[in-house]
């Protein structure tokens, strides 16, 4: 973590003292997160559906690319956060120990056996949206990766993307409400990431189904309710998150009359938003908030970034950041198995 001093612009403002970067040494530190857990299959939460007895599998059988880290979503983001640090520090430690761990679990067969679960007769739903999104963010990481290395996994997981972009294409026609909870099947977070994906890589069918959808779900929102927000397990804040989708698909004409609308206190100076603040980092639920200090920040950081004007919020995003991130390398896999890929994510925004 790389920590510098703020100019102070204004006696009577208090502001952070704090600005983060994903630095070598952070970079380091967190790259224990998934090395530790993406080839541990036990314990595991399959958050399977059983047709019959025959669908009774151990984990890396069922999911030979994405059996470790507890659950697959995990373990999908774990390989994105080994992705990403290996392409920002090629001289990491255990560079090649990520390199090995990356062509042995994201290999071509290992991701046709993930193709073949998900098109099986009670998977359609499986992981919907919340490992669709982070599938496609690991694809968009890949993809802008100029390496040898990334060409390869990124032909490899390409059969498995090519299924996801599929399911978001058939599924957001049907969803006639948007869901707003503060976890997995948040789907203004889902649209988010899958956004990126598809403008990245030109996927402009996707793109417009995205911006359609986001429009039919938020465009009419008025008075976030901020307020009662977070609730006990949030690990993602649906206001904020709605907030990153729209900023990114309206262009700025349209956007900063519905921010007014959406969540007026935002676009003022003195706004602020008490971090998350967990009680028990032993239990799996409640360390939730650490991850939604994390996604808050790099939603604040994301609108500074776009809309300068707001840059205030980046102290904002400061302060969540400096309560969490000190804490995730430990030996809770509770929250170790996953916290990693939202300090890095927010780490490489608070960077931007």
């Amino acid at each position: 973590m790389s920590c510098t001093k703020v100019s102070e612009i204004a006696p009577k403002k208090s502001i952070q003292q704090k600005t983060f970067q994903l630095t070598l040494v952070e970079a380091n530190r967190l790259a224990k997160l998934p090395l530790k857990c993406v080839d541990t299959e036990f314990p595991n939460k399959l958050g399977q559906t059983l047709g019959s007895i025959e669908d009774i599998k151990n984990p890396k059988t069922l999911h030979p690319a994405f059996y470790g880290c507890f659950d697959w979503h995990s373990s999908v983001h774990g390989h994105w956060s080994m992705v990403k640090l290996l392409k920002e520090y090629p001289n990491i430690e255990n560079a090649q120990n990520i390199t090995d761990k990356l062509k042995s679990n994201l290999s071509k067969v290992n991701i046709l056996a993930e193709v073949a679960y998900f098109k099986g007769k009670h998977n359609g739903s499986y992981e919907r949206t919340y490992g669709w999104a982070w599938v496609l963010k690991l694809a968009e990481e890949l993809h802008t990766w100029n390496s040898p290395l990334a060409r390869e996994l990124e032909n490899n997981l390409q059969p498995l993307t090519d299924v996801i972009v599929d399911k978001f294409m058939v599924f957001l026609p049907k969803l006639n409400y948007p869901i707003r909870v503060g976890e997995h099947t948040n789907t203004a977070f889902g649209l988010s990431f899958a956004y990126d994906y598809a403008l990245t890589c030109n996927q402009t069918e996707l793109q417009n189904m995205i911006k359609k959808r986001a429009a039919d779900f938020y465009l009419n929102d008025k008075n976030g309710p901020l307020s009662w927000e977070p609730n006990g397990f949030d690990f993602l804040s649906p206001c904020l998150e709605e907030i990153d989708l729209m900023r990114k698909v309206l262009p700025a004409s349209e956007f900063k009359p519905w921010l007014n609308g959406f969540l007026p206190q935002i676009t003022k100076p003195d706004f602020t938003l008490e971090v998350g603040k967990v009680s028990d980092r032993t239990d799996g639920k409640l360390v939730h908030l650490d991850g939604l200090n994390f996604s808050r920040a790099w939603c604040l950081y994301g609108l500074a970034k776009q809309y300068p004007e707001y840059n205030y919020l980046s102290d904002l995003a400061a302060k969540h950041l400096e309560y969490t991130l000190p804490s995730i390398v430990d030996d809770n896999y509770e929250g170790g198995h996953w916290l990693g890929s939202f300090a890095i994510f927010a780490l490489n925004e608070a960077a931007q």
